[in-house]
């Protein structure tokens, strides 16, 4: 559905800001309540049904357990914005969804990745299995200075968008991003390889099908001071939510770490909070998990500090706030257990792994191709700001 308001500041730049101000003010009067875990998620509970409403400064997507009630709202919403409805949401944002007739979808940014080829001019670029060799560690002045670093940023920027459905590619936009001050020829023969890697998978994406298993599981891992420039470790996490991956991240922590354990705990850290965050977005939306959440991390001495407080000496030097992890798990509010390194699917998000490890652990992130869109299934809404 378009949302097309018509207004005094139509035509400048302040008019998403705007729409999104007056819009978010009136969405109460018709019964929806925000909360904190999300400011941009609203949800209306009428009686046994539930609506959901998501909103992007002035993009929205409208879904809901009753189709009567979903065209209601859009009724009450049109009589005080100008709306068309759209139909089932099929292009959001960049991705593209398509529906099969088990109520699977497709989740997909294809015609994004031409874009940026095509920006970067690497639209017809030979194809790598990769977007990162092995043990890659490049120093932050390696090579010449680039002569229009702003083309670097660009292309790099440009990137980013596209690991929201490519989660294969975030542990190499991780590391490209953090030479975008001063970017040389070295760097952008990093940045070539992840352009090389797409032209060749450019119809990858995500499949998430049903499953009756409405629980949380995630891997948590950590490659120990594998930042060269820094010495700091980078942090890798995965939540699954049933078989389907909802959450990752790649990211270089933010201290040094004294030891690999260290590292590694620090990264359940930041993996358990964004467990718990997602726990607490179900709360909003009046879906219980009964099943406390699980993380599996490939490293043993980890496992034993968060939930054997006899630990606590090794580490008196790491800041308290890494050791909510252990006071969840003995609550029992949360479980930790080891997996081996090679089933580790977080890994991915930490180094570059060679080929065949690297597509096994793809494959378990739920990458792959699209099938045609099939819009016979789940009826679903949306509404676009113009």
């Amino acid at each position: 559905m378009f949302a097309n308001w018509s207004s005094p500041f139509y035509g400048f730049k302040q008019a998403p800001r705007a729409w999104n101000s007056k819009f978010t003010s009136y969405l109460p009067a018709v019964g929806f309540q925000s909360f904190s875990s999300d400011s941009s998620l609203f949800v209306k509970i009428d009686g046994d049904d539930i609506i959901l409403l998501l909103l992007y400064v002035d993009d929205i997507i409208l879904t809901g357990s009753d189709s009567t009630k979903i065209q209601s709202i859009i009724d009450d919403l049109a009589g005080v914005f100008e709306l068309k409805d759209m139909g089932r949401l099929t292009y959001f944002l960049g991705l593209h969804i398509q529906y099969k007739d088990d109520g699977s979808l497709f989740i997909s940014q294809a015609q994004y990745a031409k874009d940026v080829l095509q920006k970067a001019g690497m639209d017809t670029c030979k194809s790598t299995s990769t977007p990162c060799k092995p043990h890659t560690q490049i120093l932050t002045g390696e090579g010449t200075l680039v002569s229009d670093p702003s083309h670097y940023r660009s292309i790099v920027g440009a990137l980013q968008y596209l690991t929201f459905t490519r989660p294969d590619i975030a542990h190499s936009m991780n590391m490209v991003c953090q030479f975008m001050a001063q970017p040389t020829n070295v760097h952008m023969v990093l940045v070539k390889r992840i352009l090389r890697y797409i032209q060749g998978t450019i119809g990858y994406g995500l499949h998430y099908t049903k499953s009756k298993e409405f629980n949380i599981t995630a891997y948590s891992d950590s490659d120990w001071a594998a930042d060269i420039n820094t010495r700091r470790s980078i942090t890798g996490f995965v939540v699954y939510l049933g078989n389907n991956p909802v959450s990752w991240q790649s990211k270089k922590q933010s201290t040094v770490s004294r030891s690999s354990t260290e590292a590694e705990y620090k990264a359940l850290a930041h993996c358990a909070a964004n467990v718990f965050w997602i726990r607490s977005v179900f709360k909003d939306l009046h879906q219980s998990i009964s099943v406390p959440p699980s993380i599996y991390c490939d490293n043993i001495s980890a496992l034993a500090l968060s939930s054997n407080p006899v630990f606590h000496s090794k580490i008196k030097h790491l800041d308290m706030d890494y050791h909510f992890v252990r006071e969840k798990v003995q609550r029992g509010d949360l479980m930790v257990h080891y997996i081996p390194t090679d089933d580790q699917v977080a890994d991915v998000f930490t180094k570059g792994l060679h080929s065949p490890i690297f597509h096994k652990h793809c494959r378990s992130l739920s990458l792959g191709i699209g099938y045609a869109a099939n819009l016979a299934s789940i009826a679903q809404l949306s509404l676009w700001g113009e």
